[in-house]
């Protein structure tokens, strides 16, 4: 296995500390069938439900990724990157996250005895700071919002591996797994929708990757909140808006790094990308919970943008998945 830039095809050892190609290229994943991903640290993660739900006439498959460790799907993409790192002897790690990535990372980073440094927006709740400082990690808050939590680890990596969930093409090849759970559970078949909150686009890449590997592709939806909706509006054509603060904290990405690989995912998958209201997410999540499901309010932007999407009603027989990405014990 090793990484290649997109753009140049240059190669890098899986242990380079660099983040990205010379040219300015982001990295992908060049893995052989017969190369095996090492899995020597766990953390008891399983199999999540696929639970049917009912919301006025529309019927939707609540995929429960909020049940995982740490309480977020990053756990996924966490479990994969750290293994392989551990395996390669890596021991000291710094990333950014606006809370659920740096959770999920310190974890596993904890179970694996490695040193862990998150950076986060000065912003991030007392809540999320204290579920990565558990971990063992160290934190660093940084003014001036998510982006410039991202430019500022860069520039103090040191001897520090870049363990980014946006950058290391490591953290989407677990995110894969969700793909092929989602087809055992359907009895081989595929999704005929996938709704999901996008940011910087981990789930929806590594979906896209894990899809692709058996072979068939769903229609990929992205939802975005209309405060900040870099997708929305490149996929659509649409002039940038003004970013703004929503309440769907972990998508609130204004500019993120993959965002061309997004767009195309999007229109291979001849699916589409919508925006919602707050207000639309706010109501969903009210919805979940007094049905029993408690997820954080980025969660939610899935199943507004999914009853948006249909409102004209879906046919009965269409399967249509919503990740549900976090915990509502995140705030």
């Amino acid at each position: 296995m090793y990484f290649y830039c997109e753009t140049c095809k240059k190669k890098y050892p899986l242990n380079s500390h660099s983040y990205r190609c010379t040219c300015g290229g982001m990295f992908r994943l060049h893995k052989d069938q017969s190369d095996e991903l090492t899995r020597e640290i766990s953390l008891g993660e399983f199999q999540t439900p696929l639970l049917p739900i009912r919301t006025g006439k529309l019927d939707f498959l609540l995929k429960l990724e909020n049940l995982l460790p740490t309480g977020s799907f990053k756990d996924r993409g966490a479990c994969t990157l750290i293994n392989e790192l551990h395996h390669l002897g890596i021991k000291k790690i710094a990333l950014d996250s606006a809370g659920n990535a740096g959770a999920s990372i310190a974890a596993y980073a904890g179970a694996a005895g490695m040193d862990c440094t998150v950076y986060v927006p000065d912003d991030i709740s007392d809540a999320k700071v204290a579920q990565i400082e558990d971990y063992g990690a160290k934190i660093v808050k940084v003014p001036n919002g998510r982006m410039n939590a991202c430019a500022v680890v860069k520039e103090n990596l040191g001897d520090a591996y870049y363990a980014s969930h946006v950058y290391n093409p490591l953290f989407f090849e677990g995110m894969k797994s969700m793909a092929k759970e989602m087809v055992e559970q359907l009895g081989g078949a595929v999704p005929d929708y996938v709704f999901m909150p996008v940011g910087n686009g981990t789930m929806l890449i590594g979906l896209f990757q894990g899809f692709m590997d058996i072979g068939r592709l769903p229609h990929f939806v992205a939802v975005q909140s209309k405060k900040c909706a870099p997708l929305y509006e490149a996929y659509h054509g649409l002039p940038p808006e003004p970013k703004r603060t929503t309440i769907a904290s972990a998508i609130r990405i204004e500019k993120p790094k993959r965002l061309k690989d997004m767009v195309e995912i999007i229109r291979a998958s001849s699916g589409d990308v919508v925006a919602v209201e707050d207000a639309d997410i706010l109501q969903a999540r009210k919805f979940l919970g007094a049905h029993g499901i408690y997820v954080e309010m980025t969660s939610a932007a899935a199943l507004a943008g999914a009853e948006k999407y249909f409102q004209a009603g879906k046919p009965d027989n269409y399967k249509v998945v919503l990740p549900m990405t976090g915990n509502g014990l995140k705030r």
